[in-house]
């Protein structure tokens, strides 16, 4: 238990130092490569749902196994080269640092009133169309982004690390991977993504409501208003997103920053209405700024939380 807790707080330090340098292999892109020939090879015919499944749980087996199998070796060969080795897998498998720079290089140019330059960007982050939004427009979906990824690319790995180690960590990985790759909802995809959809809702649904939580109790409250009122908005909003767990992110977020979430955004051409999250203020570029800070600061006491529950729980047993 000490190296486990040992290895997340360098994989902490690391990501938030080092992040994903851009011509280091990453462990997603075999993930992402593997799940795509995959895909290509079953997503025909008939059993759809069934075929999906089989690709689900090979994925994730063969993720958690190959990172149990590795660590294994390392802490046999050594307790440092297990650490070590656990540090880096947890460390790539976190997105603090790269998930700041990608929202700065949206903020950087928005700032300066670069549109164009902040749509670009902006483009490379999220899948909403960006070629016609305006200046809110962009904060807010920047500032959407950022909320989300709080737990899907920092805390809710963080959880999974917690509870099994980076094997734990990988798995989680491997879950939010094949949803991003094929638990969408259209033709395409309706069958064969339903169990990767399904299984990324419930592997999100315990850190993104401890997440949302820790945003309303202690990041910035820049709009003055009481807790009650917070609390109350973000309980009411989230329940009103359309994805079970990504609702109290940003719901949280809207209410901290006193601004509002949500809205129309279009897809492919296609517009879709969000509920609307928050007070209704426009958001801005210093609200991009904001939302970094909010995400540092929610990442480092989700894992001084649990890493104080985890030390509680390793002294009394």
């Amino acid at each position: 238990m000490p190296a486990h807790f040992i290895a997340i707080a360098i994989g902490m330090v690391l990501d938030r130092l080092i992040g994903d340098p851009p011509n280091w292999p990453h462990p997603v892109k075999w993930l992402g490569t593997s799940i795509h020939n995959l895909t290509k090879l079953l997503n025909r015919g008939r059993m759809r749902t069934v075929k999906g499944a089989l690709l689900w749980l090979f994925i994730c087996g063969m993720t958690f196994g190959l990172v149990i199998w590795l660590i294994s070796i390392m802490y046999r060969l050594h307790l440092f080269a297990g650490i070590a080795v656990e540090a880096l897998l947890i460390a790539a498998g976190l997105a603090q640092k790269s998930l700041r720079d990608a929202a700065l290089l949206v903020y950087e140019p928005l700032q300066t009133g670069d549109l164009k330059e902040a749509r670009e960007k902006l483009s490379w982050i999220v899948g909403r169309d960006t070629k016609k939004l305006d200046s809110g427009g962009i904060s807010r979906a920047a500032i959407e982004t950022v909320s989300e990824n709080t737990s899907d690319g920092i805390t809710a790995p963080l959880f999974w690390a917690f509870l099994l180690g980076a094997p734990g960590l990988w798995l989680y990985k491997a879950v939010n991977t094949l949803d991003s790759m094929v638990g969408y909802r259209d033709e395409h995809y309706s069958e064969f993504g339903k169990v990767s959809a399904r299984m990324d809702d419930l592997f999100n649904l315990i850190p993104s409501r401890i997440t949302g939580l820790l945003i309303i109790l202690f990041t910035s409250n820049e709009g003055g208003l009481p807790l009650r009122e917070r609390f109350s908005g973000w309980l009411r909003d989230a329940r009103r997103h359309m994805s079970p767990n990504s609702g109290y992110l940003e719901a949280a977020t809207a209410w901290q920053l006193n601004i509002q979430l949500g809205g129309k955004n279009t897809y492919r051409g296609r517009t879709s209405e969000r509920a609307k999250l928050g007070p209704p203020v426009t958001a801005t570029a210093s609200h991009i700024r904001s939302t970094i800070k909010q995400m540092q600061a929610t990442s480092w006491i989700f894992w001084l939380l649990f890493t104080a529950l985890g030390v509680l729980l390793y002294a009394i047993t």
